[in-house]
Formats: structure tokens, C-alpha cells, sequence
């Protein structure tokens, strides 16, 4: 007897079943992989969109840079014998804020083009920066006299300066205006920014207080990297699905359908760093620094910065991409009927006809795609399953024989179609509803099939 004969056992029926579902992992495996695909073009096609707007943005500072005069010996060998010289050198003493209050007004914009759709923005940074000399100075090896405090910098990052649009930046120490120059930013943004030359002569006496704002664009997200002694950065935009990441988090924040506000307060402590450095100048500082590539969107937040994603509310792809996984479920569920049909109702169903509705199942994974691409995901889960349903319960009319049996399938499908929704929806619970699923499942085909012989006519006649 073959297995592809009409009297085949139960056996032999259950083999051909399982045997037909693991051949449609292969389309199964394509479906997913067509999903992958459609998101890579999707985030190439955002970052186009976004081309010349400015990338996500990280922004840093304002720090205070100062070179200072240091003696240093070295020894020489001069006529086989070694020599002490000593020589001056220049390096550069970096001061952060003793506060930072900074505060950022986000405006999103929702772009498209054709299906594809980009978060961007424009956003407004201003604040108040107050630096002062250390009183433990000493202990850094510096002395005032040996600073050239009037070649000051005051030096602020932004990973995109693309981004920066409309006025200048506006920078000013005791209401005086500084001219801005490109380039020197902080080591936060790989030296992309700009900054100010700054006469800090009144340092030595007195703190001077930094009033800086600036408007720039960007797409995706807005970190910001925190290092004063006390930073202090207020958030507000009238997106309503915000996501803040990072290292810090904010210690109030509102969230709401007008938009959202978020407070942060680091300290230096925090952050395990002192307010002040000292090192070797950076000799290509103020070279043209590269710039971020506009589709690192999804790039991880670092652990020391408070970053806020405007994330899209439905991520349709990552959803398309979970409901594939559950394709195997379906397909089990679904051939279990047929075989419970063929083994118990005495309807015969040949491995042509499970694969033409395996193939059904497997097409509602590509319909779901191309429709949620257009409509969005839920209009288009109505209609794919709707289409699958009214597809295979027709088919199923023929196969086996009676619209009353095919009804049964269709009511299946639609449990079926009904759970992966609410399984999509419910993440954090779908492994244990899955768990139980399947769970009740083994125990109806257990009752069903417990006075069947599997062995058929070969093992009665036995």
C-alpha cells in the first residue's frame, strides 16, 4: 500500500500530513524572509526621506577648554650618557558646568512618501551654564598664572550639525555676544559641534555663567549627553509616544494624547567623572568631523546618555514578522481537522488537497504584508483572514464533501485567526495562552482518537 493510496492507515495518513506541513516551512521561511526585506526597504526609504534633514541627533556641552602651560622632563642620551631636559608644552584643561539647566521644545512632523512614512523633527535647545575655577586645582597640577585664559574655548556637540538650521546659535557670557566657528565639539559627538573663542580672564575671580540656544533638525531620536555636576533638562513636544532610553531616565514625566513632558536631573557622581580633565589639545578638533549616517534610527542608546525616541505607535513590520511565526500553528491546527475528518468521518482527503490549503494559510502571511503596507495592519488583518477564510471553507466544501464539515473549518480558521490577534496584542502573556492552545488541542485529538487503530487493516489483520 502507498502512501498515497486511498486506503493508507491512520498511520500512514498522520505521516502524510506532517510530512506535507514540514514541505510548506519553505514557502513559510520565504514569507518571513519577504517581510525582512520589506522593512529594510522601509527604513532605507525613511532615512531618504529624512536625506538632508539631519540624522538622529546627540547632543553634548558646553564645556570650557583651557590650554595651560606644563613643564615636563624627559631623558636624552647625549654622548652614551643619559641627560635630564625639561621643556614647556601645551596642554588643555577641560572644564564642565557646575549647572546646566538646558531645556528642549521637540516639534515632530510626520513625512511620506508613497507607502513609506518618517518621523522628523525641529527642535530648539537653550539653557543656562555655570562654570567656575576649582578650588582644588592644585591637585590636577595646574596653577592660574600657567593658563592662557585668554584663549579660552567654549565647545558644544551636536552629532548632525547639518541639522542646525534658521539663525546662528546664539552664545553669549554677560550678555556679550561670542562669534561661533564649526567644528570643535565634544569628544560625546566625535568632535562634531561648534564653538567660541572666549576671553575667560575673569575665571580666576568670579564664575561666569554661558547663555547659549540654537535650533536644529533631526529624525528618529534626541539624546542628550549630561556633564555638569547637576544637569538639569527639561523635555516637552506634542508627540504622544514617546520612549525614553538610555542610561538615565527622567525623574518626572507626562505622557499624555497632547504630547508629552520629561524632567532629567544627573549629577557628576552619577556619572563617574570629575568636572575636570586635563590632557594633550586635540589637534584635528576643529577639522570637518563626519557626520552620522541618518539611518542609524534604530542604533542602541549608550549608558551614559538620556535619549527620547518619537517611535511610531504600530510597528506593522515587527507585527507581520511575529504573525509568521505563528504560521506553523495554523497549518498544524488546520491539517488536524482534515486528518480527524479522513481517519474518523471515512472522508478521504488526498495530499494535493492539504497542500492546496496549506498554501492558503501560507498566502494570508503575504496579504497581511501587502495590505497593512497601505491600509495598516489591523484593516488589513480583517481582510486577509476574511480572505483565507471564505477561500479555504469553500475549497473545504468539496474536499470533504459537505458544506456542514467545511463550516466547521471555517469556524476554526476564525478561532484560529482570532487568537493570533489577540496573541499579537497581548505579548507579554502569548506564550502561556499559545501553551494552553495547544495543550487543549492534544486533548481533544487524545479523546477523539483513543479507540482508533492506528496500524489500520495491516495490524486487524495481524
Amino acid at each position: 500500500m502507498g502512501l498515497f493510496s486511498a486506503d493508507r492507515s491512520p498511520s500512514a495518513k498522520l505521516g502524510l500530513a506532517i510530512l506535507i506541513g514540514l514541505l510548506l516551512a519553505i514557502p513559510l521561511f520565504s514569507v518571513w524572509m519577504l517581510v525582512y526585506d520589506r522593512q529594510m526597504q522601509s527604513e532605507t526609504a525613511r532615512a531618504s526621506i529624512a536625506e538632508g534633514w539631519g540624522g538622529p541627533q546627540h547632543v553634548a556641552g558646553p564645556l570650557l577648554v583651557i590650554p595651560y602651560r606644563q613643564t615636563v622632563t624627559e631623558t636624552v642620551t647625549e654622548g652614551g650618557r643619559p641627560v635630564v631636559r625639561s621643556r614647556q608644552v601645551w596642554q588643555e584643561l577641560t572644564l564642565s558646568p557646575e549647572i546646566a539647566d538646558i531645556e528642549t521644545v521637540i516639534r515632530p512632523e510626520r513625512r511620506q512618501r508613497s507607502i513609506y512614512e518618517a518621523v522628523v523633527y525641529e527642535a530648539t535647545m537653550s539653557g543656562k551654564a555655570r562654570f567656575a575655577m576649582p578650588e582644588d586645582l592644585s591637585r590636577f597640577g595646574v596653577a592660574v598664572p600657567d593658563m592662557a585664559l585668554d584663549r579660552a574655548e567654549l565647545r558644544f556637540g551636536i552629532s548632525d550639525p547639518r541639522g542646525l538650521f534658521g539663525q546662528p546659535p546664539r552664545v553669549s557670557v554677560a550678555g556679550r555676544p561670542l562669534r561661533l566657528q564649526p567644528g570643535g565639539g565634544t569628544a560625546a559627538t566625535s568632535g562634531s559641534g561648534f564653538f567660541a573663542w572666549l576671553d575667560a580672564g575673569s575665571l580666576a575671580v568670579a564664575a561666569v555663567t554661558v547663555d547659549f540656544a540654537y535650533d536644529f533638525r533631526g529624525n528618529g531620536w534626541l539624546s542628550l549627553a549630561p556633564q555638569a555636576g547637576d544637569t538639569r533638562w527639561r523635555v516637552t513636544s506634542p508627540w504622544p509616544h514617546p520612549s525614553f532610553q538610555g542610561g538615565f531616565l527622567p525623574v518626572e514625566r507626562s505622557v499624555s494624547e497632547q504630547g508629552f513632558t520629561a524632567t532629567y536631573r544627573v549629577g557628576n557622581l552619577a556619572l563617574g567623572q570629575s568636572l575636570v580633565s586635563t590632557g594633550a589639545p586635540e589637534g584635528n578638533a576643529r577639522a570637518p568631523q563626519r557626520v552620522m549616517d541618518p539611518s542609524v534610527v534604530a542604533s542602541p542608546a549608550g549608558g551614559y546618555e538620556a535619549r527620547i525616541d518619537l517611535v511610531q505607535p504600530v510597528d506593522l513590520y515587527s507585527r507581520v514578522n511575529r504573525a509568521t511565526k505563528y504560521g506553523f500553528l495554523f497549518i498544524g491546527f488546520t491539517f488536524l481537522a482534515f486528518l480527524l475528518f479522513d481517519v474518523i468521518g471515512g472522508v478521504h482527503v488526498s495530499a494535493v488537497e492539504y497542500l492546496l490549503v496549506g498554501a492558503g494559510l501560507v498566502l494570508f502571511f503575504v496579504l497581511l504584508l501587502a495590505f497593512a503596507e497601505v491600509i495598516g495592519f489591523t484593516p488589513a488583518y480583517v481582510v486577509a483572514s476574511t480572505a483565507i477564510i471564505g477561500l479555504n471553507t469553500a475549497y473545504s466544501a468539496a474536499v470533504l464533501k459537505s458544506w456542514r464539515r467545511a463550516l466547521f473549518i471555517g469556524a476554526l480558521l476564525i478561532a484560529l485567526y482570532v487568537v493570533l490577534y489577540i496573541l499579537l496584542s497581548l505579548e507579554a502573556f502569548s506564550l502561556l495562552i499559545g501553551s494552553l492552545l495547544l495543550f487543549a488541542a492534544l486533548a481533544v485529538v487524545m479523546y477523539l482518537t483513543r479507540n482508533l487503530n492506528w496500524g489500520g487493516r495491516e495490524a486487524a489483520e495481524a
